[in-house]
């Protein structure tokens, strides 16, 4: 299958959020397996962003005056769309990314999953819930749940469908209209995406896409949104936090992470070596929550290395629009830079390679093959920071306790795998292991995939959670009203304050014993 068609890309171009867009300056989108332009994109400046917003916030007040269950039949319709588009939507996606034809189709998955648990779960969560009051058959209090108004949304370009979708699609359903940066390097996929829910029947100005550097178009979202999400580096992170900070919005992120495998000496090696290949070079490695770092007790470790060594070595590893390859090319010039430099400064210090270790320019510009290293100590670049590509280290370990020890010497802690004897053992080594998501026996997958549960990073991998029930209410802001009933707290009409208050008491001590309270 070829890359997206010229028609495609033009028509595509017509969503962008920017007025005149044709005379504006523009950037080139190339493909990344090939470094061929496709297509060409406008370069959105603040003005346009502030613009979007002021747009999105006269479309947010009738979006969000639709009952629940009406915006959530349009979610359904999407999710419908995303299916039956998904051979397009992969094409768009490897064609921006160079990742492999399984990889994009993870970000298909994931758009439908979250489609589906939202429009399911919203009108029920969002829905008026009555809760204990203060003196029970004289007080009824409601809690009820608001939107923010306008969700800035600033996405990257390693899963460039589902991170700029997915969240989007907790925020809308809450009621709130969305604003979006997406990455430079993959904008057409968030227009693709986008392109469906207008399909599907979503307002326009309620979800509207401005591309541009994040320096002028990010800050403008967080200079005039009522909220900011964003996925990205714990850097750029930490960056927005305090800008959000500033205007005292609400801020949510996922960020970086050095994860951690833990393999046990019960466990089955060929199992493992076959799934950490998944855990670390799905996407070419170029995942938050992929697997950076394994820890192996002793009497298996070299069997590991062994089997795992053997098993990347026989990836494959090239271009393609099908099924089959691996693992495709890395996304720009600048990540096969990152990994070489992280492999050649290892190597310079002491490291052994196992597999892998090379760029491969035969295949394209940016393919760098999957790469497995031993001996890596504290003073390489590769030790305890992110890498963010084809590249995991090997650590020999006297026994679990020193593996979870070390798993949880970071400043990191999104993402953990852990392999054992049995799941008992397993589940009770991931209790200990401190990252947001654990799985036990795989490596990423099952924790993402659950929609309804939370997922985010515990210290500089995150603040907050996408996905459950947290995932949507984030964006609402939760409001009680408490309504007094036959008579207030002053007491009956007659009765003297003194007794009142002598009544009062006794009554509030017998209610710490009823249900419910």
């Amino acid at each position: 299958m070829p890359a997206p068609s010229a028609a495609t890309f033009a028509r595509l171009l017509e969503l962008v959020a920017i007025e005149d867009a044709a005379s504006r300056p523009t950037r080139p989108v190339v493909e990344a397996f090939t470094g061929r332009e496709l297509a060409t994109i406008p370069v959105g400046t603040a003005e346009d962003a502030t613009a979007a917003v002021a747009r999105a916030r006269v479309a947010q007040v009738a979006w969000a005056a639709r009952p629940a269950e009406e915006r959530a039949r349009i979610f359904h319709r999407y999710r419908d769309l995303v299916l039956a588009n998904r051979d397009a939507l992969m094409d768009m996606a490897q064609a921006e990314t160079g990742k492999s034809r399984a990889a994009a189709q993870e970000e298909v998955l994931d758009i439908s999953m979250t489609s589906r648990y939202y429009a399911r779960t919203a009108p029920k969560a969002l829905a008026p819930k009555r809760v204990q009051g203060m003196l029970p058959g004289l007080t009824k209090t409601v809690v009820r749940h608001h939107p923010k108004g306008v969700v800035g949304v600033i996405s990257p370009w390693n899963y460039p469908m589902t991170l700029a979708v997915s969240d989007a699609i907790a925020a809308l359903l809450a009621g709130n209209a969305v604003v979006i940066k997406p990455d430079s390097q993959t904008p057409y996929c968030a227009l693709a995406c986008v392109d469906l829910l207008y399909q599907a029947g979503l307002p326009r100005d309620v979800f509207a896409v401005v591309p541009g550097p994040g320096s002028v178009v990010g800050t403008a979202l967080v200079e005039n949104a009522d909220y900011l999400m964003f996925t990205g580096s714990s850097a750029t992170g930490q960056l927005l936090a305090e800008q959000a900070g500033r205007r005292l919005i609400g801020f949510s992120a996922e960020l970086g992470g050095k994860n951690p495998m833990i393999v046990t000496k019960g466990a089955n090696l060929r199992e493992v070596a076959d799934a950490a290949v998944r855990a670390c070079f799905s996407n070419s490695g170029q995942l938050c929550i992929s697997i950076e770092r394994i820890y192996v007790e002793q009497p298996v470790a070299d069997e590991f290395i062994r089997l795992f060594g053997e098993r990347v070595k026989k990836m494959t590893l090239g271009a393609g629009y099908e099924f089959g390859i691996e693992m495709g090319s890395l996304v720009s010039e600048a990540q096969v830079k990152t990994v070489s430099g992280h492999v050649d400064d290892a190597v310079v210090k002491g490291a052994t390679v196992v597999a892998g270790g090379k760029a491969r320019p035969d295949l394209g510009p940016l393919f760098y093959e999957p790469t497995v290293l031993t001996g890596v100590t504290d003073e390489m670049e590769c030790a305890r920071n992110e890498t963010f590509g084809p590249l995991v280290s090997i650590y020999p370990v006297a026994h679990v306790d020193e593996a979870i020890r070390l798993a949880n010497d970071t400043e990191y802690g999104l993402n953990a795998s852990v392999w054992a004897g049995t799941k008992a053992e397993g589940e009770a080594i991931a209790a200990q292991v401190r990252a947001g998501t654990v799985n036990v026996d795989e490596g990423y997958a099952p924790a993402w995939g659950s929609t309804a549960a939370p997922m985010g990073g515990m210290g500089v991998s995150g603040v907050g959670r996408r996905h459950g029930p947290d995932g949507m209410l984030k964006y609402t802001e939760s409001q009680t009203i408490a309504t007094t009933r036959v008579l207030n707290l002053g007491g009956p009409r007659g009765l003297p304050p003194k007794l009142w208050a002598k009544a009062l008491a006794p009554f509030i001590k017998v209610m710490q014993y009823l249900p419910g309270r």
